[in-house]
């Protein structure tokens, strides 16, 4: 039998090891955002892989590259924000002397579908609106209306009984896993699933305003990251989301006001 000090040091060994890979995975991603932000810059604001005249179609490649790089800004901004998951499952098949690495990953492939085929949404709507002139070159609004119509409907959901159901399963890790477990690699991939589910139904109001604020602005995907983390992991979440929808509604006013 293995001493219990040997298995203690073994799990904390093993958590470091999936933190530390979680951390890379997640400072990649932000540097290649970084990077293509820079690129994006130096070209003048069109990059060139992406650049798609208005009123031309757009083709399956086309999707396939801009559902790409929103794949990669979610991993930036939601990876973190799952992180917590992660642990707590893993280290719930520590103590179960299950496959805990399998586990972990079998819960972050279930999750992270869900965000890609947000992903893949995204990147059909930024594409269909680049295609009217609805948004620029440089992936931002250009109708002050679209814009305004974008901000108070993510301020409304904000207040929203449905955001906040998701939210409630969105606050704590250990709450989730009491009312959703399942057991297995199979199991751990229907809760990161649900889990997904949920998480999307927090947070795709807020990542649309990406076309408002600039789909590769790292400012305001800094900003939205950050404030994801404190609005679900903090007792002040509930006041950061209906200050946060507030503030949205009042600057959609403002666009409009300034637009007429």
């Amino acid at each position: 039998m293995i001493p219990q000090e040997s298995l203690s040091s073994a799990a904390r060994r093993d958590r470091l090891i999936l933190l530390g890979v979680l951390a890379v995975v997640i400072a990649l991603a932000w540097l290649y955002l970084s990077r293509m932000g820079s690129a994006m810059t130096a070209a003048g604001g069109c990059h060139a892989a992406m650049a798609m005249p208005s009123g031309r179609s757009w083709s399956g490649g086309d999707v396939m590259i801009a559902a790409a790089m929103w794949g990669v800004m979610m991993v930036a901004m939601m990876l973190p924000i799952v992180t917590p998951w992660l642990v707590a499952l893993f280290d719930a098949a520590r103590r179960r002397d299950a496959p805990a690495f399998q586990e972990a990953g079998a819960f972050l492939v279930g999750y992270g579908s869900i965000w890609l085929t947000y992903s893949l949404a995204a990147a059909a709507s930024q594409l269909l609106l680049q295609h009217h002139a609805l948004v620029s070159h440089d992936w931002v609004m250009t109708s002050p209306v679209f814009a305004a119509a974008s901000l108070a409907a993510a301020g409304l959901y904000q207040w929203t009984p449905l955001r906040d159901a998701c939210m409630a399963h969105c606050r704590s890790p250990f709450g989730f896993f009491l009312t959703s477990w399942r057991e297995g690699r199979w199991g751990a991939l229907i809760m990161g699933v649900r889990h997904g589910l949920y998480c999307l139904g927090c947070c795709w109001a807020l990542m649309a305003l990406s076309f408002v604020f600039g789909v590769m602005n790292l400012a305001w995907m800094a900003g939205l990251t950050v404030f994801l983390l404190l609005e679900k992991a903090t007792a002040a979440g509930p006041w950061l989301s209906r200050t946060a929808g507030t503030l949205l509604v009042g600057y959609a006013l403002f666009v409009l006001i300034r637009a007429t």
